[in-house]
Parts: C-alpha cells; sequence; structure tokens
C-alpha cells in the first residue's frame, strides 16, 4: 500500500505523513527530496513552478513509489499534487484555512519555499472531487467519523 499525503504548502504533508508511516511501520518519503535545484532555486525566489517544471519531479517521484510497489513495501510519500491531471493514485488531502498555512509556513526556518508562493499553490490547486480515489464505503466511513 501506498500513502501521499497531498497539499499546498504549510498544510501538514511532512508532519501528517511522519505520523501515518509511524503508525504503519513504514517508510516515509517526503516529495521536496526529489525536487531539483533548479525548481528548488525558482521557489526559493518567490517564481511559481510550471507544470514543465512540475513533471521531471513528479516522475521521479512516481519512479520512487514504483520500486516500493515492486518490493511490495507499505510506505508514505508526501506530494502536492496540484493539479487533477497529477493524481492517478490513492492519496491524503490535507487542506487548511489561508491563517493556519500561513502561520505555519511563518513557523519554518531553513526550507526553501518562499511563503509568498502559497496564493500560487492556491490558485493552481484544484481539490479532489468526490469521484477521486474514494469508494463509497469510504465516503460513508469517513462522513460517519466526522460526526
Amino acid at each position: 500500500m501506498i500513502l501521499i499525503t497531498m497539499g499546498v504548502s504549510g498544510a501538514g504533508k511532512s508532519l501528517i505523513g511522519e505520523m501515518l508511516a509511524e503508525r504503519l511501520h513504514c517508510s516515509f518519503t517526503d516529495g521536496d527530496a526529489f525536487h531539483s535545484a533548479a525548481n528548488k532555486e525558482k521557489m526559493h525566489k518567490g517564481i511559481p513552478l510550471t507544470d514543465d517544471d512540475r513533471w521531471p519531479w513528479l516522475k521521479t517521484i512516481r519512479a520512487a513509489i514504483e520500486e516500493k510497489q515492486r518490493a511490495g513495501e507499505t510506505a508514505v510519500f508526501t506530494c502536492s499534487l496540484l493539479k487533477r491531471s497529477y493524481r492517478d493514485v490513492c492519496f491524503v488531502y490535507l487542506h487548511g484555512t489561508m491563517e493556519v498555512l500561513k502561520g505555519r509556513l511563518g513557523s519554518r526556518t531553513g526550507h526553501f519555499f518562499d511563503p509568498s508562493l502559497l496564493q500560487s499553490q492556491l490558485d493552481t490547486l484544484e481539490e479532489p472531487g468526490e469521484d477521486e480515489a474514494i469508494t463509497e464505503s469510504n465516503r460513508t466511513y469517513a462522513q460517519a467519523d466526522r460526526r
């Protein structure tokens, strides 16, 4: 089983991903580790990534996921997966209010992501739809869990 925590920067992908991996006794891999130096430099300078920037990064993450699958391992990955066209796997979507996201980004130290890019990510984000990787039994369980 492969789980991917997804969402914009500051949503908690790494924190929740690490917690899931600990709970599942499996490996955790942060998708940020797969960004090229050029992508990191662009984001550090406050320049939003384009699809052309993201596709090689997504392919590298996918290769790492497929390696875990071939080995029969359970693993947790993080990846923003902003657009629907990027998502063809089961994922855990994390989101928060603008205030929460800004607060989390503001308290980060040593991360390459320029917090001014948050709005760009939110503008690009296509939130997961009802038809994405959710079975009727999962939907019923999730709805019951919220009560």
